[in-house]
C-alpha cells in the first residue's frame, strides 16, 4: 500500500505552499464534511437546486445558499423563503436526479484530500460527516476513489439534527470511538463549522481551495449570527457527555 500523502509532491505552488498541514499530536482522529470539502461539488449542487426550483418561481439568491450550503436539501428548502410551502420531495428528487448523473463531473479538492493521505500516514481514523443523504454521499466517494479510505462515513439520515446542531459530528466521533474533544473537524460551510465547534472539535475550514484554521470568535456564531450552543442546549449537553467519554 502506498501511503504517500496524495499531491504532497505536486509541483504547482499552490498546492505545495497550501497543502501540507501538520496535525497537533493530541489528535486523534479527522471528521471531514463531504460537498465543498472533499469534493469540489457547491457550484453543481447550487446550480441543480436552481433548476429544480424553476418551475415554482422560487429565486435561488448566490449569496443566500453559500451561506446554508452545510445544510441538507431538505433543511435549506425549509429555511428558503417560501419554501415550506413547495412539494419538497418533487424538488428534492429532481435535484438529486441531476447532481447523480453529474457523478463523473466532481473533482476532489486537493489540499483536504491531502489532509487525508497525511492522517492516514499517520493510521488515525478518518470518518466523514455530511449533511447531506447517503443516496449522494456514498457515490459521491465512489465516485473520487476515497469510500474506502474512511473507518465511518456518516450522512444526514443518521442523525436527529442536521448541521448547525452537532449531531452528525457526534455520531461521527462515536463510531471512531474517539472523544469528541480530540478529533479535527474540516468543514467548508458556516454551519458545519458551527456545528463541528458545537459538538467541542477544533476545525479546518476551506478558503479559495486551501486549507485554514478556524477562530474561537468565528465557529461558535452559525450563519443565523446566533450561539449554537443557545440554539441547540440538548445537542450542546451531548457534546459535553462526548468530551468526557
Amino acid at each position: 500500500m502506498n501511503n504517500t500523502p496524495p499531491f504532497a509532491d505536486d509541483p504547482r505552488p499552490d498546492l505545495a505552499a497550501f497543502c501540507a498541514h501538520a496535525l497537533p499530536d493530541d489528535v486523534s482522529a479527522v471528521i471531514f464534511d463531504f460537498d465543498g470539502t472533499l469534493a469540489d461539488t457547491t457550484p453543481g449542487h447550487e446550480a441543480a437546486l436552481r433548476e429544480a426550483l424553476a418551475p415554482y418561481d422560487i429565486e435561488l439568491k448566490h449569496d443566500w445558499y453559500l451561506q446554508h450550503v452545510g445544510l441538507s436539501v431538505e433543511d435549506l428548502l425549509t429555511a428558503l423563503p417560501g419554501g415550506r410551502r413547495l412539494p419538497h420531495h418533487t424538488i428534492i428528487h429532481a435535484s438529486r436526479a441531476l447532481l447523480l448523473s453529474s457523478l463523473d463531473a466532481i473533482a476532489p479538492l486537493p489540499c483536504t484530500v491531502s489532509l487525508l493521505g497525511v492522517a492516514r500516514q499517520a493510521e488515525l481514523p478518518c470518518a466523514v460527516a455530511s449533511g447531506a443523504s447517503r443516496v449522494l454521499v456514498f457515490p459521491g466517494l465512489q465516485a473520487l476513489g476515497l469510500a474506502d479510505k474512511f473507518a465511518a462515513i456518516v450522512a444526514r439520515e443518521d442523525a436527529e439534527q442536521g448541521k448547525p446542531a452537532p449531531d452528525l459530528y457526534l455520531e461521527a466521533a462515536r463510531r471512531l470511538n474517539v472523544p469528541a474533544k480530540r478529533c479535527l473537524a474540516v468543514d467548508d460551510a458556516p454551519d458545519g463549522i458551527a456545528s463541528a465547534r458545537a459538538a467541542g472539535m477544533r476545525v479546518l475550514t476551506i478558503k479559495h481551495g486551501h486549507l485554514s484554521g478556524v477562530a474561537e470568535a468565528r465557529t461558535t456564531t452559525t450563519s443565523a449570527g446566533s450561539s449554537s450552543a443557545a440554539r441547540h442546549p440538548r445537542a450542546a449537553r451531548r457534546a459535553a457527555c462526548a468530551e468526557g467519554a
